[in-house]
């Protein structure tokens, strides 16, 4: 293998562990961890094997990811919440 091709077998390999953490630590579905994941500061990063982070472990790329979800996740469950509310306030109001 080229030094190329290591480099995009591990990035890869990192996109692939860090969707099953997404789906285990936040049971978001398969598509929408790979939405956000793929549209994510941390891939770009991780994308650019000039940096080294592909060398890394993908635990600690997920920590990185998380970082940038979490506030993320804070907007989605709030708007959920909104959401439900109103569902809840709409079924007593017939």
């Amino acid at each position: 293998m080229t030094k190329k091709q290591i480099q995009n077998f591990l990035v890869a390999f990192t996109t692939d562990r860090m969707t099953e953490y997404m789906i285990e630590d936040y049971n978001v579905t398969l598509s929408d961890a790979l939405k956000f994941i793929y549209n994510s500061n941390t891939y770009a990063k991780l994308s650019q094997t000039e940096n080294g982070l592909y060398s890394q472990s993908p635990a600690y790329v997920y920590e990185l990811l998380e970082k940038e979800y979490l506030p993320y996740a804070s907007i989605k469950k709030q708007t959920r919440q909104l959401d439900e509310s109103e569902v809840a306030g709409n079924k007593h109001s017939c």
